[in-house]
């Protein structure tokens, strides 16, 4: 097997006027590429928080008690803190220079997802309102411009417990479901598996992630074409909720 990735060019600046699923389409067209059946389109997250014009002006914040103090363990700005804390539903941890909360949106993530990156000065974007809305959107209007069947996922990039280094991950879907239950397949000695979930779309946003880069790349969507598993996957009601760890299971907050 073999997949196919590739950074869509002319994607302009974003702002609050613009429209994702329209500029994806004439990128594609003036890139000569098209879609066909089973491409996955791979949109950054700040293009979405940017068309919605989800940002915050740290200059307009002041500060709480509660973010006065986090922002001396954790040494950021008690502005940013208090962005972090409107964001978030709960505070999972706090360490230098990066402050763990479970968003408003469920993930659990240092700093509620919130990108100082790529944005005007004072500006900070927060993660996408409802980024399964987002993807569903642009994979319904691109379907019907294309005429094919795709997916479309949104990613972002977060750290990972007891690892260096951050990864892209997938925060919103549409299109494809976003884990690979291969529970009573078998293995290459014909035993049956018994407990293996594959977060594909996780796996999809890491690879698009090399070439969407984090600094002056300027390719914040990428497609993948030849992944074979699209038709296995194919799910037109998915969201990414069915990734997420309920509270319970997560035995490093019981």
């Amino acid at each position: 097997m073999s997949i196919e990735l590739f950074g869509l060019e002319n994607i302009p600046i974003i702002d609050g006027n613009s429209d994702i699923s329209k500029i994806i389409k004439e990128a594609i067209e003036k890139q000569g590429c098209n879609l066909c059946h089973g491409d996955i389109i791979l949109i950054a997250e700040t293009l979405i928080s940017k068309a919605e014009e989800n940002f915050i002006k740290l200059d307009e914040l002041t500060p709480s008690t509660q973010a006065i103090e986090l922002a001396k363990k954790a040494k950021k700005d008690p502005k940013l803190v208090e962005s972090i804390i409107q964001q978030s539903n709960e505070i999972v941890a706090v360490g230098p220079k990066f402050i763990i909360t479970e968003t408003v949106h469920g993930f659990v993530c240092a700093n509620a997802g919130i990108d100082e990156s790529n944005v005007g000065d004072g500006l900070v974007t927060l993660m996408p309102n409802d980024a399964d809305i987002s993807a569903l959107n642009i994979r319904k209007y691109l379907e019907n411009e294309f005429d094919e069947e795709i997916a479309v996922i949104i990613t972002d990039t977060q750290g990972r417990a007891f690892r260096f280094g951050a990864v892209g991950t997938a925060i919103g879907c549409s299109g494809i479901s976003p884990i690979w239950k291969r529970v009573g397949e078998k293995d290459l000695y014909g035993r049956e598996l018994e407990t293996t979930e594959i977060a594909t779309c996780d796996e999809l946003a890491s690879a698009a992630s090399l070439i969407m880069g984090q600094a002056d790349e300027g390719l914040p969507v990428v497609v993948i074409r030849g992944f074979d598993g699209f038709d296995k996957l194919r799910d037109v009601d998915s969201n990414i909720k069915s990734v997420l760890m309920p509270k319970e299971f997560d035995v490093f907050r019981n």
